[in-house]
Formats: structure tokens, C-alpha cells, sequence
């Protein structure tokens, strides 16, 4: 963390004279926080196009029309990290992550350019974990090789089942072979990388559920990704809706997941996140301890903190706007304070996903408020016994994990 000096403005400067939003930002007075120290740092770079777009998926993703402008595209990643120098001046980054989309839709070079571009302008932290999202079916070994030495030394692959029959059914490109072959590149290149599955698929069975589990764990990943099917606004299957389990049947699904990640000796560490030892995703968890991200690319959200507020940022989402618009010289479409009485949820919505829970102290050196600010909700929290506290630790209780939406609204009322 860096250390904050107590002189100084820490309001970030409008990019540009004519953008009114901007300008008001710059002029507000300062908030009533006080910051002891900054957060950890993250880069997120959003890659914003795919082969095909899934039913469930309500990411910002275009299918790719024959081909996309990668050239144009790395041009605005590299001209959008240079506007936010002045946000983070001096700051180091401790991890990078490359979503989409589809970012191994990116040519060898094409990744090697972006890459070379962060390095030129950023501090990274010498143990820096840069991950980089990528499907089965754009896997070719020769170009994950150049990945690799391009600096990407974590994959986090989109496997979601090894049936295919059920991957027709989510709309994926690829089959159960091509995602087997897909990991086997990634552990021929990666000593680090993540699968992600879903569960409680259309006319998923138990059975089925725990055959995709066992197939994932036998590849001996470092970590693993264990989401269950939601149907999300805005997408084909919140419009057309599958046959999926009812609760009973996702709920046996959960505790044959743990019964499998347990015996494999995998830590249950976040809410769907499963590691070996000291494999934690330093990226997510950075997230989850309220730490900030500067987000570039179509789309990407930013979270930074300054001395006496904490600011968000969104980027305009279609690539097309965005490549326009920074072109003209920003590509920020909204941008705003976290006012005080967000910030306790806020905090608490991503802590309390963590099942070892946060340092108390964490509140305060994140937030800039008192931890008696959610004192009411601290205590309800804990007579319905949904939430253990001491004077070094928050964290769930069992009852609370299973009830983790209802504990994480109690705050909002703070």
C-alpha cells in the first residue's frame, strides 16, 4: 500500500475542458473520508469481442463479423492508459487481468503490443499476476506458447462442462474434446491457471454435475471457478428460459462440490472460488477486499481511491463509441463520488463473499469511515447469527454464507 501524504489535491483532473461531467468532478470540495493509505492497485483490460455470443452471458461481448480492428483497438487500450496517468501517478500494479469477450481472440502480437504498452507506461509489481481469459476452440498451442512469453502467467480457460450435449445446450463453440485439449496446451505452457464450470445447467443431473467436477478436478488445476447457471436480465435465456434444476437439485449440487473440492484439498475460499494453497486469485481477491482497479478498454469500470473519496468510472461500452470517443480524447461516459452512505455496502458486499472474512481494520484503511459507522447493522448481523466479529476479524458464520444475499442487504440500510 502506499502511504499518503498528508498535502496535496487529490481530485482527478478533467481530461477534457468541453466535458461538463468532468470539469464538475474536478471542482467538488473535498469529501469528508480520510484515507491513511491507498489500496492496492489492479489493471483490468477489457477485450470486448467473441466468436459467438452464449444465451446466458450479459458481459459486454460483440460477435465478431469476419474480423475486428485490433490494430485501431490496441491504439485506443494504449491511449486510454495514458489518460489515467495522472489518476495514478507513482502507483504500482499488483495485478492484471485481460476479460472479455474472447481475449485469446488476440493475435500473438496483438498481445505482446498491449502488454509491452503497460510495461512502458506503469509500474508492475515484481510478483505481478497478469491473467488472461480464454475459450476452448480459439486454443492453438503455437500462439499460447507466445502468450506465455509475452508475460500472461495465468489463463483462466471457459471450460463451463466437459458434456457436450450441455454445452450446445449454453451455446458454446466448443465440445468436451476441444476443452480437454484445451487444458492440456494450458498445462504444457502454465503452472498457473483457473477452469471455470457452471452447474445446474438445462436437464442437468447430479450425476452429470459431479462427472464435470471429478473430469475438472482430475486435470489438477491450481484453481477452479464454480458458478451456478443464473439467467440473467437482458439475455436470450432470461427471455426464453431453460429447463433448469429446481433448488433441492442445485443445492446437492453445491454439497457435492464440496465434498469433491474438500477431498482434493482445495480451499473454499470465496463464494465460487476454489484454490491449492497460496493459488488465490490475487486479482478477485483484491476485489473482494475492496482494493482499486483501474478498468480500460469498451466498457471497463474503474474504482480509485484518493485521500477524501473514493471515485467510479465507466468507459462507453460499445467498441465502436468507445474507439470514437477516444479518438476525441475520452472515452469516460460516467463518472462519480462514492458517497458515504454507499460505502459501508459497498465493503461489505465484496468482504462478506470471502468466507475467512477481512481483518477488522481492513474497514477503515479501505473505506476512510469508522467501523462504528455499521455498527447497528454489525450487531443485527451477529443476534441473527449469520456473522462472526472479534476484535481482529469479520466474517460470515455458516448460517450466514448459506444466506449471504440477505446478511449483504442488512448494510444497505447503513
Amino acid at each position: 500500500m502506499i502511504p499518503i501524504k498528508p498535502v496535496g489535491n487529490d481530485t482527478p483532473a478533467p481530461r477534457s475542458a468541453a466535458d461538463p461531467a468532468q470539469a464538475a468532478l474536478a471542482f467538488l470540495k473535498p469529501g469528508s473520508l480520510q484515507l491513511t493509505a491507498l489500496p492496492p492497485l489492479s489493471l483490468y483490460v477489457h477485450f470486448p469481442w467473441c466468436v459467438k455470443k452464449c444465451p446466458y452471458c450479459d458481459f459486454n461481448s460483440h460477435e465478431v463479423k469476419g474480423s475486428f480492428p485490433e490494430q485501431e483497438y490496441l491504439d485506443a487500450l494504449r491511449a486510454d492508459l495514458e489518460s489515467a496517468l495522472p489518476l495514478i501517478w507513482g502507483r504500482k500494479i499488483y495485478s492484471i487481468f485481460i476479460g472479455g469477450g474472447t481475449p485469446s481472440l488476440l493475435s500473438a502480437g496483438g498481445l505482446d503490443r498491449l502488454l509491452s504498452d503497460i510495461r512502458t507506461l506503469l509500474p508492475l509489481d515484481g510478483a505481478v499476476e497478469i491473467t488472461m481469459e480464454a475459450n476452448p476452440g480459439t486454443f492453438e498451442a503455437e500462439k499460447f506458447r507466445s502468450y506465455r512469453a509475452s508475460g500472461i502467467n495465468r489463463l483462466s480457460i471457459g471450460i463451463q462442462s466437459f458434456n457436450t450435449e450441455h454445452l450446445k445446450a449454453l451455446g458454446r463453440i466448443h465440445d468436451g474434446d476441444q476443452a480437454r485439449k484445451a487444458i492440456d496446451i494450458a498445462h504444457a505452457n502454465f503452472d498457473n491457471f483457473n477452469l471455470d464450470l457452471m452447474y445446474a445447467l438445462p436437464s442437468q443431473s447430479v450425476a452429470q454435475a459431479r462427472q464435470d467436477i471429478q473430469t475438472a478436478i482430475d486435470f489438477a488445476p491450481p484453481h477452479l471457478s464454480l458458478y451456478h447457471l443464473t439467467l440473467e436480465p437482458n439475455t436470450l435465456f432470461a427471455k426464453y428460459p431453460p429447463a433448469v434444476p429446481d433448488d433441492d437439485t442445485s443445492a446437492d449440487m453445491q454439497d457435492m462440490i464440496a465434498e469433491l473440492t474438500g477431498a482434493a484439498g482445495y480451499q473454499h475460499y470465496e463464494v465460487s472460488a476454489y484454490a491449492r494453497p497460496q493459488r488465490q486469485a490475487r486479482h478477485n481477491l483484491n476485489y473482494w477486499q475492496f482494493g482499486d482497479y483501474l478498468g480500460i478498454g469498451a466498457g471497463a469500470h474503474s474504482k480509485l481511491s484518493f485521500p477524501h473519496r473514493i471515485v467510479r468510472q465507466a468507459r462507453y461500452k460499445h467498441p465502436q463509441t468507445y474507439m470514437e470517443h477516444m479518438r476525441a480524447g475520452n472515452a469516460i461516459q460516467e463518472e462519480g463520488e462514492i458517497g458515504r452512505a454507499a460505502l459501508g455496502f459497498e465493503f461489505m458486499l465484496n468482504a462478506l463473499r470471502l468466507n475467512d472474512g477481512v481483518p477488522v481494520n481492513l474497514f477503515a484503511e479501505r473505506t476512510g469511515l469508522s467501523l462504528n459507522f455499521i455498527e447497528d447493522s454489525l450487531n443485527a448481523a451477529e443476534n441473527k447469527g449469520m456473522l462472526y466479529r472479534d476484535h481482529k476479524l469479520l466474517r460470515p458464520t455458516e448460517l450466514g454464507r448459506r444466506f449471504l444475499n440477505d446478511l449483504q442487504e442488512m448494510f444497505l440500510s447503513e
